[in-house]
């Protein structure tokens, strides 16, 4: 599985990355946990606001900070 953090460093993208590094420690998941800050890459994805949560190539979250359990979820 993998996993990216979209986003160029700003405190919600750093707090994104946290609760993902949970959700994946409490699913016991084996994840490639990436983070995207080059602005040309996060484009790509068509995501025009950030956090923005990628899981296996498909956009998942944009523009919020979703909670361990709600990213839990979502790697299920």
């Amino acid at each position: 599985m993998e996993v990216k953090i979209l986003g160029q460093g700003c405190a919600k993208c750093k707090k994104m990355y946290e609760h993902v590094m949970k959700a994946k420690e409490a699913l016991d998941v084996d994840a490639d946990v990436i983070k995207v800050e080059n602005l040309s890459e996060i484009v790509k994805y068509g995501v025009m606001m950030t956090p923005a949560l990628v899981i296996n190539g498909e956009v998942k979250v944009v523009g919020k900070v979703p909670t361990v359990d709600e990213i839990k979820n979502l790697i299920k």
